[in-house]
């Protein structure tokens, strides 16, 4: 379902459930499974998720939203799956690298939430991006409303969301549903040198200033207080003191 490979510090992870990376429980624990990996190994600095199929993931599985449907249990049920996915989703927000989607076509759904849950985003130009769930009487609910609201503010998330509407990746540059849109041709060498650049990043100042822009949003998090005892604790970490002497020789 996703297959793992290692370049020097990047992860690439790439789903492989045809036709559409459909999202069940067991493919929600092979992620858990990478991200276990990726957190306990510290020379890894990037996960870089991306899809050997024509869609990125077009959500939710289907055959298990109807097993949960049909049944009288099956809302409680439905609703258990939608925790796992937020927790997946978390976790992957929270890692301690930068994580890059690479999004070559369709991402629907709660494969939409799986990218935003994502550091970055480059979509290829010709895919189409959506939280289209109001169509069925339904809201994205593995924090698409959230994070979308938060990375691209509430107008947008209104007009997707409650407008279920279809955009490609040339109008998701646009509003800042990803970072970065090129034609598909070009995609894939386009997310190397991406994927690169924060490769070179040593992965303790990652971790630092995630934390501390992750807390930009939310003043009960003290993000100013947050980004002065964690500038102390890089002070401190051997590779950043490298980097800085090696910066101040060359100055």
């Amino acid at each position: 379902m996703i297959k793992i490979e290692r370049d020097g510090p990047v992860v690439v992870a790439t789903m492989s459930r045809p036709p559409v990376n459909a999202l069940n429980k067991e493919m929600v624990e092979r992620f858990h499974a990478l991200l276990d990996q990726i957190t306990s190994d510290d020379s890894v600095t990037v996960l870089h998720l991306r899809s050997d199929q024509k869609i990125f993931s077009a959500g939710a599985d289907l055959a298990l939203m109807h097993s949960c449907f049909s049944t009288p249990t099956g809302p409680d049920e439905m609703i258990a799956v939608v925790r796992e996915m937020q927790e997946l989703f978390f976790r992957i927000e929270a890692a301690p690298v930068v994580s890059v989607a690479e999004l070559t076509g369709t991402a629907m759904g709660g494969g939409m939430e799986l990218a935003l849950a994502c550091d970055v985003r480059v979509a290829a130009i010709e895919s189409k991006l959506g939280l289209p769930e109001s169509r069925l009487g339904l809201l994205p609910g593995a924090g698409g409303t959230q994070r979308l609201a938060q990375l691209c503010g509430r107008g947008a998330a209104n007009r997707l969301i409650l407008g279920a509407e279809i955009i490609d990746g040339a109008e998701a540059e646009r509003i800042g549903l990803v970072e970065w849109a090129k034609p598909r041709s070009k995609l894939a060498e386009w997310t190397a040198r991406v994927v690169q650049r924060f490769a070179a990043i040593p992965r303790a100042a990652i971790a630092a200033n995630k934390r501390c822009i992750a807390a930009s949003g939310d003043f009960s998090r003290g993000g100013y207080a947050q980004e002065i005892s964690l500038t102390r604790a890089l002070y401190d970490h051997p590779e950043t003191r490298r980097r800085v002497s090696e910066f101040l020789v060359k100055a």
